[in-house]
């Protein structure tokens, strides 16, 4: 070390001295120093201080703020400085936090003084803690001093060396806490706001959006140094690729939120497609920053941004050109960040002068673009708002409109109803005309029997028609009600083209919203479905009613034909469904079975003799044990018969009973409820159409009748 002090030094002081550079001189006020700088640069690293090679060469400087560019190279920067002021104690600040290694060296009567500020320290190894580099320089008043920084490439290098005093360095500190603050307090409060209003609506837009203005927000104090300055003074490893790593999230869910909130795969999707190559380009930025390859890191995350942005305004002005509303908020937001981009980029090219406003142009304008992306966001919703409102209109007026249709249905109906009462009535007197005028006994008998099924049937059909017809009935006054309501709303919508101004229109509005209040449109919407609901249920099971009579009556029983046997049975159960109650248990299982050539309508009576049998079964007694149920099966035999099942869990037959069953004139039911002629009916019309009708029962436990049916009739003769 002597021998480098007492032999190289002196060559050094003479070499220096040829290269003598501009003195700065230091009055107290901070100054940018950069047209005082001479640089030299070692592009392969080897350089010592002081014995740098002959041939090397001090550059002067042109610019206030000299910009490297992105290289591996070391600079060696050279100044002196004349302190004029009284304050011995001088501040360099390098601000461009992105800097994380810099060493500063200077001579003093011979010796070698030097001062290191590296990558691998943490933050509170400073020697001013700081975000920029900054180191302490002590000049006696009038006295001279060349300093030598030795800053170490890797990435961008840009130089705005400041000299300040102690007092312009405090307050150019607290400027820039202030400035840093109120910008994280805004992305904060973006942050908060936006996601609350993602947990309320889940939107995904919403999503993307917290997590782009968190990277940015993120990205951004990392550019300033308030992330290694407060969030992880001790990871400064991570702090010299944090920058990389929060600038490709933040561009990868922009992208995201670009594409949920323009809807671009709808609206532009080829476009759409080539944000993804953006997406790519900031996970190879990733990847190469992992690797620990920080150049091509910082190349592609550049890459990335410049593309992204301009791909981003192309796609935004397009549909902003197309009429897109929220194109319009999103490009007029973007804009604003371009624009603080721009600056920001023309103050470090030096185009623009190093002062308060280029330094923080990135931040206002991030700042402004987050808060008029929200205001986007949340007019968003308000066209979503209007949007619901006018299908809520339209879907009010569709709903009148089926009224109106489902009205007329009911009159039509109603007066079908009338007119088929009328006919069951004449049809009924005929019949019973016809009745006195039967001369034969057996046949008077039969016929009574008849009449009696018919009583039923007519009981039946006017229970179960009563029914839908008074829910029906008695909805219509309410329904009117809500209708007249309803209108008067729209009446006080339709008064508002007749006001000529917008303090009229709000206070008309305000009437419209009080009387909305007033009457409840709310519940009378709710009322409304539900009148509406119940008249077409009504509605329906007339229809049903109407269609099982239908088939059971059957004005063809007196011909052969072919027929739909489970449409037989499910008319049957519909007559005597005022019968069963609620409390019985009903299980179908109609197979697929084919049409049988036979007489309809006394299929039909056979259906309703055993079923009535089975309901008479199940209710007679209460079943304590178990739920009365009657099951009814259909399934195909074999290929030339079908079969029918009738069983219930009723009280069922002994044998006793069982063997008198098809004998006329035997009823076990009381004296008035039953003439003892249905099963006896029932076993010869199944006679008739040459078919088997099997009994299976045991007392408590139930009864099952098993009908045979040839398919046709030339299969029964054969």
């Amino acid at each position: 070390m002597n021998f480098i002090r007492f032999v190289f030094l002196p060559l050094f002081v003479l070499f220096s001295s040829s290269l003598k550079a501009e003195e700065i001189d230091f009055d107290g006020k901070d100054i940018l120093i950069g047209k005082y700088l001479e640089m030299a640069e070692d592009t392969n690293n080897n350089y010592d201080f002081p014995n740098f090679p002959k041939t090397v060469k001090f550059v002067r400087s042109e610019f206030e703020t000299p910009n490297l560019g992105l290289s591996k190279s070391t600079y060696w920067i050279k100044f002196t400085v004349r302190n004029t002021s009284e304050d011995p104690k001088i501040f360099l600040e390098l601000a461009y936090p992105m800097l994380h290694s810099c060493e500063l060296f200077s001579l003093d009567s011979g010796k070698i003084e030097s001062r290191s500020i590296l990558e691998t320290y943490s933050f509170r190894e400073r020697e001013v803690n700081h975000q920029s580099i900054v180191f302490k320089l002590l000049i006696n008043k009038g006295s001279a001093k060349t300093f030598y920084l030795k800053i170490k490439g890797g990435r961008q290098v840009v130089l705005p060396l400041i000299l300040r005093s102690e007092n312009g360095f405090f307050q150019s500190a607290l400027l820039s806490e202030i400035i840093t603050g109120i910008f994280i307090g805004i992305i904060l409060v973006m942050i908060l706001y936006n996601l609350f209003i993602y947990f309320s609506t889940r939107d995904k837009s919403y999503l993307y959006y917290v997590l782009y203005i968190l990277f940015i927000g993120l990205a951004q104090t990392t550019l300033n140094g308030y992330t290694f300055k407060y969030l992880w003074p001790q990871a400064h490893y991570f702090n010299n690729t944090a920058i990389v790593w929060f600038s490709a999230l933040a561009g990868i869910f922009a992208i995201f939120f670009i594409k949920e909130f323009l809807h671009i795969s709808e609206r532009a999707p080829i476009w759409g497609k080539l944000l993804y190559v953006i997406v790519a380009l900031y996970v190879i930025a990733v990847f190469f920053a992992i690797t620990g390859n920080g150049m091509l890191s910082y190349r592609f995350v550049d890459l990335g941004g410049l593309t992204g942005a301009i791909l981003t305004f192309v796609i935004a002005l397009k549909l902003s050109l197309l009429g897109y509303r929220p194109a319009k908020f999103f490009l007029l937001a973007w804009s604003i960040f371009l624009l603080g981009l721009i600056l920001f980029v023309m103050r470090n090219l030096n185009l623009l002068q190093y002062n308060v406003f280029t330094n923080y142009t990135m931040q206002f304008g991030t700042a402004i673009e987050v808060i008029l992306l929200s205001f986007a966001l949340a007019d968003k919703i308000n066209i979503l708002k209007k949007e619901r409102e006018l299908s809520q209109e339209q879907a009010l007026r569709v709903s009148l409109e089926n009224q109106k249709i489902i009205k007329e249905q009911n009159i039509v109906l109603e007066k079908r109803v009338d007119e088929r009462t009328v006919e069951l009535r004449k049809s009924y007197s005929d019949l019973n005309d016809t009745l006195t005028k039967l001369k034969d006994a057996q046949s008077q008998l039969i016929e009574s029997e008849k009449m009696a099924s018919l009583g039923q049937l007519t009981a039946g059909i006017a229970h179960e028609i009563n029914n839908p017809i008074n829910f029906v009935s008695s909805n219509i006054r309410p329904l009117r009600r809500d209708i007249d309501d309803v209108m008067e709303i729209l009446d006080s919508y339709n008064e508002i083209r007749q006001i000529d101004s917008i303090e009229g229109v709000h206070k008309k509005m305000g009437e419209i919203e009080k009387l909305k209040a007033d009457l409840d449109i709310e519940y009378i919407k709710t009322e409304l479905g539900q009148l509406l609901t119940g008249m077409e249920d009504g509605a329906r099971r007339t229809v049903e009613i109407v269609k099982g009579l239908k088939v059971f009556s059957r004005v063809d029983e007196s011909d052969l034909n072919f027929v739909n046997i489970n449409e037989g049975i499910e008319s049957t159960l519909v007559i005597l469904n005022y019968q069963m109650g609620t409390n019985l248990n009903l299980i179908k299982d109609l197979g697929s079975i084919p049409n049988v050539e036979c007489y309809g309508g006394k299929m039909n009576q056979v259906f309703m003799n055993i079923l009535t049998n089975s309901i008479y079964a199940v209710q007679k007694e209460d079943l304590i044990d178990r739920k009365p149920t009657i099951w009814v099966r259909t399934f195909l035999k074999d290929s030339e018969h079908i079969t029918i099942s009738i069983k219930d869990n009723g009280i069922g037959m002994s044998p006793e009973v069982k063997a008198k069953i098809y004998d006329p004139f035997f009823t076990t039911k009381d004296v008035g409820e039953g003439t003892g002629l249905g099963l006896s009916i029932v076993f010869k019309i199944i006679e008739v159409h040459y078919g088997t009708i099997e009994v299976i029962s045991e007392v408590n436990k139930g009864t099952e009748f098993v009908i045979t049916l040839p398919i046709t009739k030339k299969l029964a003769l054969s």
